[in-house]
């Protein structure tokens, strides 16, 4: 990525993050995404936010996703202020999940927002601060 502008580096790293999750490349999110420790909000979903290891989010993510079949998420609309080694982005997002064997409708779909914070480290540009703010959620939310 050093041919990349430092802008197109920070969004290969949120590109990187959507596109790790959907296909549970938890390590890869350790090493490419996140720093070591970030602050994680998914507080709009009803979890707890705060400081939390790489590794605790992907481990808590990995869990979440126990039994579904499928992940996509869509980002887009990418605002980014840049300030010397810290950079703010701004995101939509829509994340749908099928599981084939739900018998109430085989899809949820959640539709928000995230607000990231990344630090440029020595590997690299990384996220330290995640927040997640839903704006509606569809479909069959317990996939049963």
């Amino acid at each position: 990525m050093e041919s990349f502008t430092p802008r197109e580096q920070i969004v290969e790293v949120v590109n990187r993050l959507f596109v790790y999750t959907d296909y549970q490349e938890w390590q890869k999110i350790q090493d490419e995404v996140f720093a070591d420790n970030l602050f994680f909000d998914m507080s709009s979903l009803g979890g707890e936010s705060g400081q939390m290891t790489s590794k605790a989010v992907c481990d808590t993510w990995q869990q979440g996703f126990v039994g579904i079949d499928a992940i996509n998420h869509l980002a887009g609309n990418y605002l980014v202020q840049i300030n010397g080694n810290e950079a703010d982005v701004f995101a939509y997002a829509t994340a749908t999940h099928y599981k084939k064997a739900a018998n109430a409708g085989k899809t949820r779909e959640f539709v928000g927002s995230y607000d990231l914070h990344l630090v440029q480290t020595e590997k690299g540009w990384r996220i330290d601060r995640f927040t997640y703010n839903l704006k509606y959620a569809s479909g069959n939310l317990d996939l049963t």
